[in-house]
């Protein structure tokens, strides 16, 4: 089967060999692929909606892979038991719903060996999470598909790298590996701000200035990572 590419980059960050939940299925595309492909010996496609469990039983039921993955109607990971699975998908939700899920199932979250996700907000909030709770990125990427810019990230046990405001927002790994993505999304973020901060110098309401202050925050932030992704050779001060 054919995955769209973001799909495909959220499937290829499974372990071989581990058992897998894919929470939020939706459709079933990723479980299925993982099955089919025997890249996960043993799936659970879960979602909290009977709409789209309903959607994935029908496809996965149409492959004829009904004794590889097992579907369960959950609220995150409630119907999940600790020791079943060694690896978590979860993406195609938004971060703070992520950070619950995480946090509410902590007893299987923390019994993992690693984590694959793809939140489609709050980013730098799940980058923080994960770094207080012992989980280091080992892995990410940032594509775009249909016009949106996606973020993809894989954590396992370990000690964040993860220091400066730039490195939470953007990922430290992205942004020392030079993603031409993570850069493209960048340098229009920073055209796009320049451009608000250019219309409101002059105006001196309180709210005008608070905008002001922000803005001027926020492309400090952004001007450090462009500044780390440009630089022809960087000393990764993290490992000294």
């Amino acid at each position: 089967m054919q995955l769209s590419k973001r799909l495909q980059c959220i499937a290829d960050y499974v372990t071989e060999g581990k058992r897998t939940a894919d929470i939020g299925c939706d459709h079933g595309w990723v479980a299925i692929y993982l099955a089919e492909k025997k890249r996960a010996p043993a799936v659970i496609a879960m979602d909290v909606g009977k709409g789209p469990l309903k959607r994935a039983r029908e496809h996965i039921r149409a492959r004829g892979l009904e004794e590889k993955i097992e579907t369960r109607l959950s609220d995150g990971m409630a119907a999940l038991k600790k020791g079943e699975v060694e690896a978590v998908v979860m993406a195609g939700m938004g971060g703070p719903l992520m950070i619950r899920i995480l946090r509410e199932g902590r007893v299987i979250t923390e019994s993992l060996d690693e984590l694959i996700l793809s939140p489609q907000s709050e980013i730098a909030q799940v980058r923080r999470f994960l770094a207080a709770e012992g989980w280091e990125i080992c892995r990410e990427e940032m594509l775009t598909e249909d016009g949106k810019y996606y973020t993809i990230m894989k954590a396992i046990p370990g000690t964040a790298r993860e220091r400066t405001e730039a490195d939470f927002r953007y990922g430290w790994r992205m942004i020392q590996e030079k993603n031409p993505v993570l850069y493209q999304f960048l340098r229009k973020e920073e055209q796009t701000r320049n451009n608000i901060l250019e219309n409101l110098l002059g105006k001196d309401s309180v709210a005008c200035r608070q905008r002001i202050q922000q803005l001027r925050r926020d492309l400090a932030v952004i001007r450090e990572a462009i500044d780390r992704i440009e630089k022809k050779s960087e000393v990764d001060t993290y490992e000294m």
